[in-house]
């Protein structure tokens, strides 16, 4: 199928915009994930903390699923708006999270966490 709106036929197109997406939200997941399994978030509450931390988990599965067909079958599958819309919202809410998390705790710097655990 070729997009109207585009000069580039639609796998090429799903290429230039789903590969980066999938990588954006591979990298959003694993700095919530260490965020939630490092430290102690008081403001959510440890129950809260750790059903957040699955659901990060959880969405971290699915996008690394999703990376592995789209990588297989050469970006000849793409991903419904209805499984990312999902990511997106829990991408925000770890973001706010992260937000309150940095001006409660001022000190404490993620990104070297972070920047540690990368291969």
């Amino acid at each position: 199928m070729f997009n109207p709106g585009s000069n580039l036929p639609e796998p090429e197109l799903l290429k230039a915009l789903l590969q980066p997406l999938l990588e954006d939200f591979e990298y959003w997941f694993k700095r919530a994930r260490i965020l939630l399994e490092d430290y102690t978030i008081d403001f959510l509450g440890e129950e809260q903390q750790a059903m957040l931390l699955e659901r990060v988990k959880q969405a971290q599965q699915e996008v690394s699923t999703a990376q592995l067909l789209f990588r297989t079958t050469g970006g000849q599958v793409g991903v419904e708006t209805s499984v990312l819309v999902p990511w997106h919202q829990l991408v925000t809410e770890c973001w706010q999270v992260g937000m309150k998390f940095r001006l409660e705790n001022p000190d404490i710097t993620i990104q070297e966490r972070f920047d540690s655990s990368q291969p």
